[in-house]
C-alpha cells in the first residue's frame, strides 16, 4: 500500500488549491505559530493567501514549546521594556478572548538563603510587570507559608516565595485555532506540502514556489505576488538559495512529564538549577506535571524528531531532586518526554555566547523580494505577523486596527448538561465557532484521565487534515504526551470511531499504529542509554 492510498476529499481539495491557474497574492511557507499568524492577518486584510507546511501543522517548535504565554520577566530584567510590554498586553488579550485555550497560571518563585534574586529585587521587577498588565497579582509569602502553594518543596534555607501571574496554553491547538480563524476569513492552509525552490518576484510582477505534495507524491508550481518564509529552525535552508547569510542557531529545549499524583503542583514553580543557575519550571499542564526546560545547541538533523538526551534527563531530574528531596522521582516514573528546537537568531556569529544568553527577538529579512522571519515569542505572534505584512503590503492591502480581536467568539449556545463548566470552557477555547460540530461528532466520553473527549478525535479526523496517526495523538490532541505508552492501549477504542472518518482501510490503520508506536518509543519516551 502506498502512502497516497485512501486519499480523502481534503487531499483532492489540496490538489485543487495547488493546481489552480490564478496566482496567489501571498504564499506563506511554514505552518507553525508565525506562519499561521501571518495567514490569519493576510486573510483578514483581503489577500488571497495560501500557507504550505512540509510536515504537519505545528510539527516543529510550535507543538514542543513549554506551553507558556508570558510577558518574559527575563526581558524586563535585561531592560527590554518594549518587548515585555507588548508580550504582556498580548497575553492579556488572549486570556480575555480565548479562555479555555489560554488561561491564567500562578507562578511561585521560592527564595532561599544566598540565592539570587532575593524577594526585594524580584518584587520590584514584578511591580513593573503588574503595571504593564494593569492588574496586580504579586504577593510575597514569608517563610514556610509558601508551602501551602507548593507542598513538598525543600525547607532547608527557605525564606519564602513570591507569587505572580502569567498564562499557559496548548501550543499546537493554539496554532490550529489561528488557522481556523484564518480559514474563516478566506485563507487556505495545506499540510504535507514541501516547498522546494523559490523564485523571487520580479519588480511589480510574480514569483513562484515549487512544492511537492508528500502524501499524493505530486509536484506543483505556485505563482505568487508575494512570498513569505516562516519556517523557524529551517530558515537558513531556504534563505541560502537566495544568497542570505546563515543566522539561525537551533537550540533544543527538553521536558519531562510526570503523573500529577507523583509531583502534585497547582502553580508553576520557578526554579534556579543548582548546577548552572539557569531558570527552569515545574508546572501543571493538562492534568500532568511538566519539568523543563534545557537549553543547548541542537546538532541533529532538523528533518528528524528532536529527542531528549540522557544527559538532559539527568539534568532535569537533578533540579527536581534538589527542589523536592522527598519525592524520590526517577526515569521509571515518567509518562513521556518531549523536545523542541528553538529558532534563535544569533547575533554572535556562531556559538560565542552561551545558549541562554542569546536574545529571543524576531528578525525579518528581505532577500531579493522574498520576506523571511524567524525568532520571536509564541505570545507575540500577532504583532510579528502585522510587522511582516508591513513589508509586503501593497495598495490593495488595508491595514486593520491593531486592537482588532484575535479570536472570534465561540458559540452562544448554553453549556450541555453532560459537561462541567471547565469542560465547556475548554471546548469553546479550543474550537471556537465550530464547537457545536464537535459536540455532535461523537460520544462526550473523556479518554483516560484527560479532559480530551472522544468526540474531539472524531471531529478532528473529519475536519483537520490528518495525514498520520501521530497528527491526531500528538498535535490535534495531546494524548500521546498525557497517557501511558502514548495512549497505545486506547488504539482499539479509537479504531472503532476514527478509522472510517479517516478513510483508512484495515491495512492502513495497522500500518499507522505500528508507525506511531515506533515513533513514540524513539522520540517521546526514555532517551537512549548513552548520548549527550
Amino acid at each position: 500500500m502506498t502512502e497516497a492510498s485512501g486519499i480523502r476529499e481534503e487531499r483532492r481539495d489540496t490538489a485543487a488549491l495547488l493546481g489552480g491557474d490564478d496566482p496567489w497574492d501571498i504564499v506563506i511557507i511554514g505552518g507553525g505559530i508565525t506562519g499561521a499568524g501571518i495567514l490569519r492577518e493576510a486573510a483578514r486584510e483581503g489577500y488571497r493567501a495560501l500557507l504550505v507546511e512540509q510536515r504537519d501543522f505545528a510539527w516543529g517548535t510550535s507543538s514542543r514549546s513549554s506551553k507558556m504565554v508570558h510577558g518574559g520577566l527575563r526581558y524586563l530584567a535585561s531592560g527590554d521594556y518594549r518587548l515585555t510590554r507588548d508580550a504582556v498586553q498580548e497575553r492579556e488579550r488572549m486570556m480575555n478572548e480565548a479562555p479555555g485555550l489560554v488561561d491564567n497560571l500562578y507562578y511561585i518563585m521560592p527564595h532561599f538563603n544566598r540565592q539570587f534574586p532575593g524577594p526585594g529585587l524580584f518584587g520590584l521587577l514584578l511591580r513593573v510587570y503588574d503595571f504593564l498588565a494593569q492588574r496586580r497579582t504579586r504577593r510575597f509569602f514569608p517563610g514556610e507559608s509558601v508551602l501551602r502553594w507548593v507542598p513538598g518543596l525543600r525547607r532547608e534555607g527557605l525564606r519564602g516565595g513570591t507569587r505572580f501571574s502569567d498564562a499557559v496554553t496548548d501550543d499546537a491547538r493554539l496554532v490550529l485555532r489561528i488557522l481556523q480563524e484564518a480559514t474563516n476569513a478566506g485563507g487556505r492552509a495545506v499540510n504535507y506540502v514541501r516547498a522546494e525552490t523559490v523564485t523571487p518576484p520580479s519588480d511589480g510582477g510574480e514569483g513562484s514556489v515549487t512544492v511537492h505534495d508528500e502524501l499524493a507524491d505530486r509536484g506543483y508550481e505556485l505563482r505568487a505576488r508575494h512570498i513569505v518564509h516562516a519556517t523557524g529552525a529551517w530558515t537558513d535552508r531556504l534563505r541560502s538559495q537566495l544568497g542570505g547569510d546563515q543566522r539561525i542557531r537551533p537550540l533544543r529545549g527538553s521536558h519531562l512529564v510526570f503523573p500529577f499524583w507523583k509531583l502534585p503542583v497547582s502553580v508553576s514553580l520557578s526554579l534556579i538549577h543548582p548546577r548552572d543557575h539557569r531558570p527552569m519550571f515545574v508546572y501543571p499542564w493538562e492534568g500532568v506535571t511538566v519539568v523543563g526546560t534545557t537549553d543547548l545547541d541542537h546538532d541533529q538533523d532538523l528533518q528528524k524528531e528532536a529527542v531528549l538526551s540522557r544527559a538532559e534527563m539527568e539534568y532535569l531530574l537533578e533540579a527536581v531532586h534538589d527542589a523536592f528531596p522527598d519525592a524520590h522521582l526517577g526515569e521509571t516514573d515518567l509518562i513521556s518526554t518531549w523536545s523542541g528546537v528553538r529558532p534563535v537568531v544569533s547575533d554572535s556569529g556562531g556559538r560565542k555566547k552561551k545558549p541562554s544568553k542569546e536574545k529571543r527577538e524576531h528578525v525579518i529579512w528581505n532577500d531579493q523580494g522574498v520576506i523571511s522571519v524567524a525568532g520571536g515569542k509564541l505570545t507575540t505572534f500577532r504583532l510579528i505577523a502585522l510587522e511582516v505584512l508591513d513589508h509586503v503590503r501593497t495598495d490593495n492591502g488595508i491595514r486593520r486596527e491593531l486592537d482588532e480581536q484575535v479570536f472570534s467568539p465561540a458559540s452562544a449556545m448554553a453549556r450541555p448538561n453532560a459537561l462541567t463548566a471547565w469542560q465547556w470552557q475548554r471546548l469553546c477555547g479550543h474550537y471556537g465557532s465550530r464547537v457545536e460540530e464537535v459536540l455532535e461528532a461523537g460520544p462526550l466520553m473523556p479518554i483516560g484521565h484527560t479532559d480530551t473527549l472522544l468526540a474531539e478525535l472524531v471531529w478532528s479526523c473529519r475536519n483537520e487534515r490528518i495525514g498520520h496517526l501521530d497528527d491526531l495523538l500528538l498535535r490535534r490532541t495531546r494524548l500521546g504526551l498525557l497517557l501511558p505508552e502514548g495512549g497505545a492501549p486506547w488504539l482499539e477504542v479509537l479504531r472503532e470511531y476514527c478509522q472510517t472518518p479517516l478513510g483508512w482501510d484495515d491495512a492502513r490503520w495497522q500500518q499507522e499504529c505500528t508507525r506511531y508506536r515506533e515513533l513514540w518509543r524513539a522520540s517521546y519516551h526514555l532517551p537512549p542509554e548513552s548520548g549527550a
